[in-house]
């Protein structure tokens, strides 16, 4: 391959009568997290999306309108831009099928292939959809329907222009078998393969008389004819090269024509044998992947179960929504889409793991070094472990292949993994002991959030951007050289920053705060001194304490009373789990456990509540053993 190639990634482009909906999205989100990651691997990159405008269902649609195809086909692309702006996609090129340019180069490849007699004229009568554009023969028709769209058909007998396609049937599956990589997944590549072993391959019509559909680009050969819609839908991802790319770079042939899987034998065939007959190299890879579904069903206008990304962004956020698509299921298969697993990736995946990892840090680097960081570059189990993921992580093999979710799981072992190394450190005691240790401990979680922000930035890069700035690094692109664990530092001071994710309330914290509620009504009753007596009162000493995965507020702790117990509280609006190793607290030592949230709590701690919800516990102001008893 030669040195200057650059890395040419593709979406369809879309029909212009669509309103996007989140299978759009999800196509185009896809193809700008791959462009992503090889621009911060410093690679030359042309990301390609746009629209597809000519056919006769813009120009009926644009006929009821009152309006000319042009003018209707301006006002709907625009719903295509405004939806790639709001979700991040920083695509390279728009190419619209109505540029003159555009059309100039269908126009020139259909007379090249017409010259070398790769197209010819014949009669031609079968069973045609409108809607979709297409002709179909008796035996493809489901219940007399088109098997498309399940819309009526119409017989249709005509002279039109073909092209060869046939004999190109034994050379497509050749070079199919040949290279295992050029349809991905695996099953997609079997599902043509059987398409074109199992029947022969019939020419394509690539015409359609012009009294029947004037908007489109005229056949050069044949001004009474109009090119078929596919046809000159296809020629996009090369004729965008001749007019929207950065010149002096080689882009073809593409690295990825990433798809839906509705639309894989026009790319895989149709698109294959053009190629084949102009001679020129077909693409490395075409990807197709599934569909999400709404409760198992496809989306679709007529059962109103259609997603609209506009207001999942609104309610969620931008940078929630592209990882959750990415990571709720393999990219290849189809997806059950639910706002229910939308909250409990937010609760349990940004808010529990990334944004408390985040939180916990920038409140310990504050504290304990005013916000400073010093390098430190010595390593341990966990540097070696962190390490290990890198490299496991930036396997191009894993994103040129789009296996996001397997990313994404790494990244949050890595998460996890420093999570675990905060437990297990616990700074906030070496801070009292080991001032060198403690600033080794803290440097090396810095580093490791570094590197996991270099990697969610493809994914969520509003938030990538977010924490690279807490972590005091403003002056530093985020680019391929900040995967490196040692890296040249200047000075550095972290920034403590809002939560960055806000667990989302769901039906069981309402459901766990309300019998906190119940319980503390039931002891706000009267009672005599007598009942007063039977409460015993202890000193305690906080030894560990962390959040409840799920919860907010709750947090539990481990308490020297004498002997070990663990208590529940609703405090974490307050504290921080690190605020509380060692504080010296009161306990109720004798009430009977109970169950918050699945986990048993053996006492309460007493606190008082400001009129602003602020929660201070109760301590005790000179040094006491854990255990004293209070009277």
């Amino acid at each position: 391959m030669s040195q200057n190639k650059g890395f040419y990634i593709t979406t369809p482009i879309y029909y212009v009568n669509d309103i996007p909906h989140i299978g759009h999205a999800y196509t185009t989100l896809a193809a700008d997290i791959l462009a992503r990651y090889m621009r911060l691997k410093g690679k030359k990159v042309f990301f390609l999306t746009g629209t597809d405008e000519h056919g006769q269902k813009v120009e009926k649609a644009a006929r009821e309108r009152g309006r000319s195809p042009k003018e209707h086909a301006d006002i709907m692309v625009e719903n295509f831009k405004t939806l790639w702006n709001e979700l991040n996609i920083r695509n390279d090129a728009f190419i619209r099928t109505t540029d003159e340019e555009h059309k100039k180069v269908v126009s020139a490849i259909l007379q090249k292939l017409y010259d070398k007699g790769e197209i010819e004229k014949r009669k031609y009568s079968g069973m045609y959809c409108t809607p979709c554009e297409r002709f179909w023969t008796a035996k493809d028709l489901i219940e007399g329907k088109c098997p498309d769209c399940g819309r009526d058909v119409e017989y249709i007998e005509e002279e039109n222009y073909f092209f060869l396609m046939s004999k190109y049937q034994n050379s497509l599956i050749d070079y199919i078998e040949k290279n295992p990589e050029y349809i991905l997944p695996e099953t997609r590549k079997n599902e043509v393969l059987s398409f074109l072993k199992n029947k022969p391959l019939g020419d394509l019509c690539i015409s359609r008389p012009r009294q029947r559909l004037s908007w489109g680009i005229p056949l050069p050969f044949d001004e009474n004819y109009t090119t078929y819609v596919w046809f000159d839908a296809l020629v996009n991802y090369y004729s965008a090269l001749n007019y929207l790319a950065p010149k002096n770079i080689e882009w073809w042939p593409p690295d990825h024509h990433l798809i839906g899987k509705d639309i894989l034998i026009t790319h895989a065939v149709y698109w294959s044998t053009m190629l084949m007959a102009l001679g020129m190299p077909l693409p490395r890879n075409i990807f197709a992947h599934g569909w999400w579904t709404v409760q198992g069903a496809k989306m679709s206008k007529s059962l109103g179960n259609v997603v609209n990304p506009h207001e999942i962004i609104k309610k969620y956020g931008v940078d929630t929504l592209r990882y959750f698509l990415f990571r709720e299921v393999s990219f290849g298969l189809d997806g059950d889409f639910s706002e229910e697993a939308i909250v409990r990736r937010i609760n349990n995946d940004l808010a529990n793991d990334l944004g408390n990892l985040l939180n916990r840090f920038l409140v310990m680097n504050e504290k304990y070094m005013n916000g400073q960081i010093s390098p430190m570059w010595i390593d341990d189990d966990f540097t070696i472990q962190i390490k290990k993921l890198i490299t496991e992580i930036d396997n191009e093999k894993l994103w040129d292949e789009f296996k996001f979710n397997i990313v994404l799981e790494k990244i949050w072992e890595a998460i996890s993994l420093t999570n675990n190394y905060i437990a297990k450190t616990e700074p906030w005691k070496i801070s009292k002991e080991d001032s060198e240790k403690l600033s080794l401990i803290l440097f090396n979680i810095w580093n490791s959030i570094r590197i996991i922000t270099v990697f969610l930035y493809p994914f969520m890069p509003d938030t990538a951007m977010k924490i690279w700035n807490a972590l005091g690094l403003k002056s530093l692109k985020i680019d391929y050289n900040m995967l490196s664990w040692s890296i040249q530092l200047k000075e550095v001071k972290t920034e403590k920053i809002e939560q960055i994710f806000p667990r989302i309330q769901t039906k069981k914290d309402n459901e766990s705060e309300q019998k906190i509620k119940e319980d503390n009504s039931k002891m706000q009753e009267l009672i005599g001194i007598e009942d007063f007596m039977k409460i015993k009162l202890k000193v305690g000493k906080v030894i560990e304490a962390e959040r409840i995965k799920g919860s907010e507020k709750l947090i539990k702790l481990i308490v020297d009373i004498g002997q070990q117990r663990q208590i529940v509280a609703g405090i974490g609006k307050s504290y921080s789990p690190e605020q509380l190793i060692g504080k010296s607290i009161i306990v109720v030592s004798n009430l009977k456990p109970v169950k918050l949230m699945g986990v048993e709590s053996q006492g309460m701690l007493l606190a008082a509540t400001a009129s602003d919800g602020t929660i201070s516990i109760l301590t005790v102001d000179r040094e006491v053993n854990p255990g004293a008893g209070i009277k």
